[in-house]
């Protein structure tokens, strides 16, 4: 390595990610349902109760009867400019009996729209958690790209609040880092050993030091607020399940929209199938 690599390297390690708080208050939500008046309202107060905390001075209600074509429903929600959507998977369809699908009207909703998107269980299907519509205080925040994360990072500590517990994640895949090192171990002129240990470290200490930053613009705003910080290695999905279970998790935020495909973000397609008991706040 020239002196002018080493240099350069120490110029970038000392580079530091730092967060940027954005604007995330919600006060106009609306509810979509695929339920006749009566039950709509149900669920729909159920929904009030749970966001209670966010103060929102304006609810909006859709029922089933108001559409039926994802068409339909984005002139509804393009009238009526929310900060949040709040609605179930597998409206109009009896596919929310199985784990395979979000449903074409979710899926629109999520890439069509700039509002958030809470995605809550299914008010028919009856796998939600007992702490599922508690008040939502242990909310676990998907950080896996660092530089587009301060908004979700916002929104996350603001429905977790003063007094609640905000769990910020970063999990490396370890497989596809077995998979880097294997192909490093085939170059002679790499030590593995020292490669390993050094990428092993550089990979995780950057989501570090974006949690600190973090963590101390957001205790200044959220007097109260627990931020924890998650960052290791390990198999993403699998991983994801297991502290949202462990931690007892009420809310999971993570990004669904990406700008260089149609389809959603990453990991955030599985979770959203997969989590069906807790609500997920798509961003």
């Amino acid at each position: 390595m020239t002196t002018l690599d080493q240099f350069e390297s120490v110029f970038r390690s000392a580079v530091k990610p730092v967060y940027r708080h954005e604007p995330a208050s919600i006060r106009r939500a609306v509810i979509i349902t695929d339920l006749d008046q009566d039950l709509a309202q149900e669920f729909a107060g159920r929904v009030q109760q749970l966001l209670s905390p966010q103060q929102v001075n304006r609810w909006e209600l859709i029922t089933g009867d108001q559409y039926s074509t994802t068409l339909d429903l984005l002139h509804l929600i393009d009238e009526k400019d929310m900060d949040l959507i709040c609605c179930y998977r597998n409206m109009h369809s009896q596919a929310w009996q199985h784990p395979h699908s979000l449903g074409s009207h979710l899926d629109v909703l999520i890439q069509k729209t700039s509002s958030p998107v809470l995605v809550l269980p299914h008010p028919h299907a009856g796998y939600a958690y007992d702490h599922a519509f508690d008040d939502i205080r242990q909310v676990l925040a998907m950080t896996d790209h660092m530089t587009n994360d301060d908004l979700l990072v916002s929104y996350a500590a603001e429905f977790a609040g003063p007094g609640g517990h905000l769990h910020l994640a970063h999990i490396e895949d370890d497989i596809i880092f077995a998979r880097y090192m294997e192909a490093i171990s085939k170059i002679p002129t790499i030590d593995t050993q020292s490669a390993e240990a050094a990428l092993k470290y550089q990979l995780l200490k950057y989501p570090r030091e974006y949690m600190d930053s973090c963590k101390s613009v957001l205790s200044l705003m959220y007097p109260g607020l627990s931020i924890n910080s998650i960052v290791t290695y390990g198999h993403h999905l699998q991983e994801y399940l297991v502290y949202v279970d462990d931690l007892k998790i009420n809310l999971l935020v993570m990004r669904g929209k990406d700008e260089d495909q149609l389809a959603m973000h990453g990991l955030s397609y599985p979770l959203a199938i997969e989590l069906r008991q807790i609500p997920i706040l798509i961003v």
